[in-house]
């Protein structure tokens, strides 16, 4: 989710659903050892529980970033061993890790020296020609046996040459049987399935099989599914509507705005908001028109509100 899931998109779906863990962009462990730490870190303490998910290869920087971050309270740090991205395998990271897991588990056993918050691994099922559950099973003992408890599994395999990384996003098939049979075999791991899920009866049945469930590109797009998933799982909690979401957004967008912030910056996380619903294009339409403009700031999504049908 490099450049959609920031502090702002966080904030927004935070609001939608009290309970589901987020997770940060990735980051990489050299831009927090050897950049500005702090812009890459700082969140909003409403984005609480919340993960930091890093990217990196290097078993000293991952600690030292790892420690850094303990400081920012974070609720669980990601390995990610799933981006397929031409720049990530360059930097010997993400899904290409998925062939070294005796380097990832060297990663994980520093990481968990500098902080007790959770250390977990996000990967795919497979890369490459290495379709078969025998390689998942390579990787992750060796890393479960260095102390990971949590596994986040894309249920697809990275096509680290051939594919773009928005092709490897849909191109390989699903496969969630594979990640059931991990569930299975290792029952006492925490095992959380990702790829595809875009309903809550869909997250029913996945959940019928293994721990949890991640929803990542229907969330980002389709962002009111949150809202719908946080009800089905807490029939209790009073679900707001898309409109008053948007009222609930205008105070924290006034204070980024004053403190230099672009509308856009805040407002292009909210353009799906009203997906499916009447007005939704005008609702998209008005936002993309307006909040670019200098000087925008909430006022931009109050007018969208009112230039959608009544029946919105």
């Amino acid at each position: 989710m490099m450049d959609w899931t920031d502090r702002h998109c966080r904030y927004f779906m935070r609001l939608l659903s009290p309970n589901a863990l987020l997770y940060t962009e990735m980051v990489t462990a050299a831009a927090i050892v050897h950049g500005d730490a702090d812009r890459f870190l700082r969140f909003n303490e409403e984005e609480h529980p919340i993960a930091l998910q890093l990217g990196g290869s290097d078993a000293g920087w991952m600690a030292e970033a790892t420690a850094k971050a303990a400081a920012y309270n974070y609720d669980e740090i990601n390995i990610n061993v799933g981006c397929p991205s031409d720049r990530v395998q360059s930097g010997q990271f993400g899904a290409c890790l998925m062939a070294s897991p005796a380097l990832v588990a060297e990663c994980v056993i520093a990481m968990q020296k500098e902080t007790d918050i959770p250390i977990t691994v996000k990967s795919r099922i497979g890369i490459d020609d290495q379709d078969n559950y025998a390689f998942l099973r390579a990787f992750i003992e060796p890393v479960a046996a260095a102390g990971c408890r949590r596994f986040v599994v894309h249920a697809r395999i990275a096509i680290l040459d051939g594919l773009s990384p928005k092709e490897n996003r849909t191109i390989p098939p699903l496969n969630y049987e594979r990640v059931y049979q991990l569930k299975r075999d290792y029952p006492e791991l925490e095992i959380v399935i990702n790829g595809g899920l875009a309903s809550p009866e869909q997250v029913d049945t996945v959940l019928t099989h293994v721990d949890g469930a991640m929803i990542g590109r229907q969330a980002y797009h389709q962002p009111y599914l949150l809202a719908e998933l946080e009800h089905h799982f807490n029939a209790a909690w009073e679900r707001p509507s898309r409109e008053e979401v948007v009222e609930r957004m205008l105070p924290y967008v006034d204070r980024q705005v004053a403190d230099g912030t672009s509308l856009n910056s805040v407002t292009r996380h909210m353009l799906g908001l009203f997906a499916g619903q009447p007005g939704a294009r005008a609702w998209r339409r008005y936002i993309s028109e307006h909040a670019h403009r200098d000087g925008a700031g909430s006022e931009v999504l109050i007018n969208a509100l009112n230039a959608m049908p009544a029946a919105a």
